[in-house]
């Protein structure tokens, strides 16, 4: 697993040891990154079920200010860790073991706002819905913020009050959603 472009391009990144993470894959992390180039606002970006913490340290090497990566198990954290010390940029990173409920609240408590989210939570969980609703709710969302929604395939969100559905893509039994904050 590589950091596909950017400062850290080709950087290799160790994966969660076991089977309890799905990591994203190299085609579906381009695939991605091309999809919200056209709408990317450079400041803060959000992985909310990290897992590696890829997502989070590709959005820092194609420019973002700082990567938020939050992860509950411990495995994940400690892979997180090692991954983003590699970048050797470890002040770009806030990594948080927490619940993604959890890290919300504290999120809103310190008025941290985010440019980009990504949200990949175990398929079988599907909170995907409720996580953008409490997003919107928490004043956690920058003005034309980025959420990058990647579920399984048969997956449809509803509607969302200040939330706008961009475009999605399908990857096999992946399905890759781009919703657009305000503006």
């Amino acid at each position: 697993m590589k950091v596909v472009s950017g400062k850290f391009g080709g950087l290799n990144l160790k994966p969660v040891p076991g089977n309890n993470t799905r990591p994203t894959s190299a085609k579906v992390k381009e695939a991605m990154f091309s999809m919200i180039s056209p709408y990317m606002n450079y400041g803060n970006a959000l992985d909310l079920f990290a897992g590696t913490g890829s997502l989070g340290i590709e959005a820092v090497s194609r420019g973002y200010d700082k990567a938020y990566l939050v992860d509950k198990a411990y495995k994940a954290i400690s892979t997180i860790k090692e991954n983003v010390e590699k970048t050797h940029v470890e002040e770009q990173f806030v990594i948080t073991k927490s619940s993604a409920t959890e890290a919300l609240k504290k999120f809103s408590e310190d008025n941290v706002q985010f440019d980009l989210v990504f949200l990949d939570p175990p398929y079988r969980m599907k909170i995907t819905e409720q996580i953008i609703k409490d997003m919107v709710e928490n004043n956690l969302l920058m003005d034309d913020a980025i959420i990058v929604d990647e579920t399984d395939y048969n997956v449809d969100l509803g509607d969302f009050s200040k939330v706008s559905f961009i475009k999605e893509k399908d990857y096999k039994d992946t399905k890759v959603a781009l919703y657009r904050f305000g503006g």
